[in-house]
């Protein structure tokens, strides 16, 4: 093979990577609909969901945005009544990883009283696209989240 073509070669696999690596990181983040998954209220470590909507965050020990995304919900959390954060550690809980779909730390679930994924965030989520899955959720009468 001559210097020329393994250079081509380089540069052609150096070019694709970068694009993936783009296309990886425009994911990163970004809320998707929560399907049909159903939080088990045993799966929370005696914990239990909140009157009006949880934010779950799938974590692990070695993970490095977890804690940013932990004081984030928690800030969330925080500022609207009824609204809970709980994190719940994949480290020796593969089984829920599994269940759930989680593929990378942090996930974040937005889950209601009932237990139902509205919406779910892979990455670090960005506050203004979780509180925009929050407002129908505050904006509902107790009576109405039954």
């Amino acid at each position: 093979m001559s210097v020329s073509v393994a250079l081509v070669i380089t540069g052609a696999v150096l070019a694709l990577a970068i694009v993936c690596g783009f296309a990886v990181r425009a994911q990163d983040g970004r809320r998707r609909s929560g399907g049909r998954l159903r939080v088990r209220s045993g799966d929370l470590g005696g914990r239990s969901l909140a009157a009006t909507a949880t934010l779950v965050q799938f974590s692990t020990e070695l993970c490095a945005r977890c804690p940013q995304v932990r004081r984030l919900l928690g800030q969330i959390s925080g500022e609207h009544a009824g609204i809970a954060h709980i994190e719940i550690d994949l480290t020796n809980r593969n089984d829920l990883a599994t269940r759930y779909h989680v593929l990378q730390t942090p996930t974040t679930f937005l889950v209601d009283a009932s237990g139902s994924v509205l919406s779910r965030w892979g990455g670090v989520p960005h506050r203004r696209t979780i509180e925009d899955a929050l407002a129908p959720v505050l904006t509902l009468e107790p009576q109405e989240q039954k």
